[in-house]
């Protein structure tokens, strides 16, 4: 599980950074201080993506703590980039059926 989450997660980043949508400089931490689902009226979907949810879920699986079992990263995918980024779509839907499966099988 960890492992598999682990690659996906690089596989984003790698994918974020080939379309061009990953930034080098860090943002204003008070960007991240938003109530709003993925941080809409503060960040960029792929900022969110970048300084949140990649940050945040590498964490998670460095301490190899239960991952979120219920998430529906392409939607907002969908919402944001409508046929474009195919293959950060791809990814993102990978995460999501990853997360979703059955926990009861964990990587050694």
């Amino acid at each position: 599980m960890y492992d598999k989450t682990a690659s996906l997660l690089q596989q984003l980043e790698t994918q974020l950074q080939a379309h061009k949508l990953w930034q080098q400089e860090p943002i204003d931490a008070q960007l991240l201080h938003s109530r709003q689902p993925f941080c809409v009226d503060t960040l960029r979907f792929e900022q969110w993506l970048q300084f949140v949810f990649i940050v945040k879920m590498r964490e998670l699986v460095q301490r190899r703590v239960v991952l979120p079992s219920s998430i529906a990263l392409t939607p907002m995918a969908e919402v944001q980039w409508p046929g474009r980024y195919l293959s950060v779509h791809r990814t993102l839907e990978a995460i999501d059926l990853h997360l979703s499966a059955d926990k009861g099988t964990a990587d050694e």
